[in-house]
């Protein structure tokens, strides 16, 4: 089957959480399609995804995500979402994030017969902060090695689709500083949340990034401060602030935030915390550069990404993993999101050039 009719099919298929647009009719047709073209083992577990199975020895899995984020207006089309062709170029919600590469990976899963076990998996919930792939971790979902299709083209040259051998997470937190009100005329008689939460502030600013190596590829953190919401009247001295604060963490790294509980009267609450990933086989990474060379004219380079995906969570259970996929910097979660099909279709081709030759035992 053609790359660029399955990932219009696909993308047609409303999948954002919101009422009945929910992932649950991707997952249908995904997991139909690969029951009526493979024989293999095709299950859905209780959150949605997708995961089917063959071969034996050491587990490789083609990795993705058939949710969403919500489409732009623009990217309806009655009960669908709209799916235009144009210029080499496929044009809709989910076309480089990253339905795109799932159906490249559908496609390459159906024509294997890999070296070891071949896992295909189609998660749910990526976009709300990896809710599918947590859960299958839960149930049990432990391959050896990960190919997750996410964005990895145009980062060391146009055009080229590398390797990342590495990527950043996020955690989210959020800065409490609590006080006591009183009335703007007798600031004295309390205590300035505002204040308190700008001496926190301070804290932040002060704080070093984080930074470490992946396979000799440097990676650095960030720190932030996003948001501040404090008071109540503009007579009133504040008796609470918060801060928002966004950390781009590195592997094995994150920022000292909890010094902000230094100050009186305030603390700390991570709200979130994306893991970052890092490759731990350099044989993989290797291997899967040498597929991506095999695949393409350019010549492919190992990088590292600044978004978490769930490589991450794949990661900090215990997966080697690495990022291969279309999408390029800038494309995904736009009014025009679009995606090269025949980067769709070189993505096909490293799959199953990484599926046919890798069983684990290259290192």
């Amino acid at each position: 089957m053609d790359i660029a009719d399955l990932t219009e099919e696909l993308v047609a298929i409303p999948s954002h959480r919101a009422g009945d647009h929910d992932e649950r009719a991707a997952g249908d047709f995904i997991a139909s399609w690969l029951r009526e073209r493979t024989d293999a083992t095709v299950r859905r577990d209780g959150a949605g995804n997708v995961i089917a199975r063959k071969g034996t020895g050491p587990s490789l899995a083609l990795v993705g995500h058939h949710d969403v984020v919500p489409p732009d207006d623009s990217q309806i089309e009655g009960d669908d979402y709209a799916v235009e062709r144009r210029n080499g170029r496929l044009y809709g919600r989910g076309t480089a994030d990253m339905k795109g590469c799932v159906a490249a990976a559908m496609l390459a899963f159906a024509a294997v017969d890999p070296a070891g076990e071949l896992v295909f998996a189609s998660f749910v919930g990526e976009e709300q902060g990896g809710i599918g792939c947590r859960a299958a971790i839960e149930d049990g979902f432990a391959p050896d090695y990960a190919v997750v299709g996410e964005g990895s083209t145009g980062y060391s040259a146009a055009g080229v689709t590398d390797v990342a051998v590495a990527h950043k997470g996020r955690r989210g937190s959020t800065i409490v500083a609590e006080g006591e009100a009183a009335h703007a005329s007798e600031p004295e008689a309390g205590e300035n949340a505002v204040y308190r939460a700008c001496d926190a502030v301070d804290v932040v600013r002060d704080v070093q990034f984080p930074e470490t190596a992946v396979l000799g590829h440097s990676l650095s953190g960030s720190v932030a401060v996003t948001e501040i919401d404090g008071g109540s009247a503009w007579n009133v001295v504040p008796e609470r602030c918060e801060v928002t604060v966004d950390e781009r963490t590195v592997p094995g790294e994150r920022a000292p935030l909890e010094r902000v509980e230094t100050v009186d009267g305030v603390s700390l609450r991570i709200d979130q915390d994306l893991p970052p990933m890092a490759c731990g086989d350099a044989a993989f990474a290797d291997a899967v550069q040498s597929a991506a060379a095999a695949a393409q004219d350019g010549t492919p380079e190992q990088v590292v990404k600044p978004h978490a995906t769930d490589a991450g969570w794949l990661a900090d259970a215990g997966t080697d993993c690495v990022v291969v996929g279309a999408a390029e910097p800038g494309e995904a979660h736009t009014a025009d999101e679009s995606v090269s099909i025949d980067v769709l279709d070189r993505c096909r081709a490293i799959y199953g050039r990484v599926a046919r030759m890798w069983d684990g035992a290259q290192n």
